[in-house]
């Protein structure tokens, strides 16, 4: 890795990696390469790009805290404002840098994603992306079937959150880094396709590979519940304008509140936009 590269990961990752989440550097041009140009970043193809996601762990490290900070807006959704608030703080550590973030639910304004998250993890090997494409002589003839990211520590029990993007940092030596492909055969393939497609709501297609770690009981309680419904989840009761903090029966264990965080808008499910709209989330 180019030195200039790994400083630059060093200090995102120190920014992010104890609140649960993982950085992984790759070029705009190998994620343009993938996609028709309606889906390409307007960006030089050599320019160095930051793909980040979430573990099991950012529940705990990062989303409780958030809640306790007295911070959080209602009627948007508290992990993209916690989100937000850490990929924010990406940015005040690097305020020599022209950063751009795109979180993972953002859309232009004719609901085209601003960032297909999937394949943007594909190409940064950090989750290797299973499409049907991947499954030779496939048995679901005119049904449409979804890709879903299988990370090779985490299974399923993970979510992209966004990338960062930097301007004027160009790494065009930077070396191509394969995704593992932890779910290699047919068989395999199909049952975690099919697990996507049709049983999202089980958790078991997460189990693809063995994790290293799950999603806790209240973590998974916590995003099987309908977004609309989540705030009541958490305690927290729905003012007319003022942020909120948790009320004294929250029901979840908390740690120690951190800094306030930024609001931003929201879905949970980890990408692209034609992952099943009912799944329970990230």
């Amino acid at each position: 890795m180019e030195p200039k590269v790994a400083e630059l990961k060093q200090k995102i990752e120190d920014t992010l990696c104890p609140f649960g989440f993982e950085v992984y550097p790759f070029q705009v041009a190998w994620y343009n390469e993938l996609l028709p140009p309606a889906f390409h970043l307007l960006l030089p193809g050599p320019t160095l790009a930051f793909l980040v996601l979430s573990t099991p762990a950012m529940f705990d490290q990062a989303l409780k805290p958030f809640l306790q900070s007295c911070h959080l807006r209602m009627l948007t959704d508290p992990v993209d404002q916690c989100v937000a608030y850490h990929l924010g703080r990406v940015r005040e550590s690097l305020p020599e840098l022209q950063i751009q973030v795109i979180a993972d639910y953002e859309v232009h304004p004719n609901r085209r994603p601003k960032i297909l998250a999937q394949t943007a993890a594909h190409v940064a090997g950090a989750a290797y992306y299973y499409q049907r494409q991947d499954v030779e002589a496939d048995p679901w003839g005119n049904q449409h079937i979804s890709g879903v990211c299988i990370h090779p520590r985490f299974g399923g029990w993970f979510a992209i959150r966004g990338v960062v993007l930097l301007p004027g940092i160009e790494v065009p030596d930077l070396p191509p880094r394969k995704p593992h492909d932890c779910v290699p055969t047919r068989a395999a393939r199909i049952a975690l396709l099919e697990g996507f497609n049709f049983h999202w709501r089980d958790w078991t297609y997460r189990d693809a590979v063995t994790p290293q770690e799950r999603y806790s009981e209240e973590q998974k309680a916590y995003f099987s519940t309908p977004p609309a419904q989540r705030l009541a989840l958490l305690g927290l009761v729905q003012p007319s304008e003022k942020p909120s903090s948790p009320s004294p029966d929250f029901p979840f264990t908390t740690h120690t509140p951190k800094k306030p965080g930024n609001p931003s808008r929201a879905r949970s499910w980890l990408s692209p936009r034609v992952s099943p709209p009912a799944s329970p989330g990230p």
